[in-house]
């Protein structure tokens, strides 16, 4: 009789993890011809002055900056925006090494994105079509793709409702049989079979929320950085993630040991308790 496959999850941000800094510093403010420094300190003014949420005060600066230049902000322009978005080492082949090394160990892995970012901008990345699910800010947009509300808006802490989601197998963003019990032999992915990669205070509640939970959480930080790093160890030393890492994906990597090693973990823990 075939043996099923355990099934496994890895999390990941995407700003600061899998990308050095913000997805939207690269092809939309070099087109809207702005620097980073000057876009984000108009929008923490206007967070502060109206005392709103920083993911909607991006989105609505987005749009109406473009709007004042006459910049095209359609749906499809956010997807160009994110074509060119630089990886940190070996992203662009991380998915199918570590897929494959999964797979010879008996595990089935999936990668999910949870985001402050824009999907719309994630959507047009190459590695999008990597994740079983992206949940990430959004609009809404009429019927010529431009944009004119926002859809979904995912913060430091509406992050955690996604661990849940992947967790019961619930993944459609409105499916509020979220919020029902659930067995805990009847769950898609335990959240000791779960990962989360993230490398700031966003990171932080979901990072706990698995490490606390017997899953696990790594803080990455950029390569070559002493400022990241200092940071990354802060976590480790209040234990708020159970390892620390380069964010470099490349084979032989520090990130790519400590990934393969909780693999095999969680591959020697099931065949125990089988």
């Amino acid at each position: 009789m075939k043996k099923s496959l355990i099934k496994v999850a890895i999390c990941y941000d995407f700003d600061g993890t899998l990308a050095p800094g913000n997805m939207q510093e690269y092809g939309f403010m070099k087109t809207l011809k702005t620097t980073p420094k000057s876009f984000w300190k108009k929008s923490d003014t206007l967070s502060a002055t109206q005392f709103a949420d920083k993911n909607l005060c991006y989105m609505y600066l987005m749009y109406e900056e473009a709007k004042a230049k006459h910049i095209s902000f359609r749906k499809e322009d956010l997807a160009n925006f994110g074509k060119d978005i630089p990886l940190f080492p070996g992203v662009d082949t991380w998915f199918k090494r570590i897929n494959a090394y999964a797979k010879k160990n008996g595990i089935e892995l999936q990668h999910f994105l949870l985001s402050s970012g824009l999907k719309e901008i994630v959507a047009g990345c190459p590695i999008s079509k990597e994740f079983t699910k992206i949940y990430a800010n959004s609009f809404m947009y009429d019927a010529n793709g431009v944009p004119f509300w926002p859809a979904q808006i995912v913060n430091y802490t509406t992050k955690t409702q996604y661990l849940y989601r992947i967790n019961k197998g619930c993944l459609d963003e409105l499916d509020i049989s979220v919020n029902e019990k659930m067995p805990h032999e009847q769950r898609a992915i335990p959240f000791e079979q779960m990962l989360y990669i993230g490398d700031g205070l966003t990171d932080v509640p979901c990072m706990a929320t698995l490490r606390n939970s017997n899953g696990c959480a790594i803080a990455v930080y950029r390569p070559h950085t002493k400022q990241g790093s200092r940071y990354a160890e802060k976590l480790l030393a209040q234990e708020r993630v159970n390892n620390i890492a380069p964010a470099d994906y490349s084979e032989g990597s520090k990130m790519d040991e400590i990934i393969k090693a909780w693999l095999r973990k969680i591959k020697a823990e099931h065949d125990l308790r089988a």
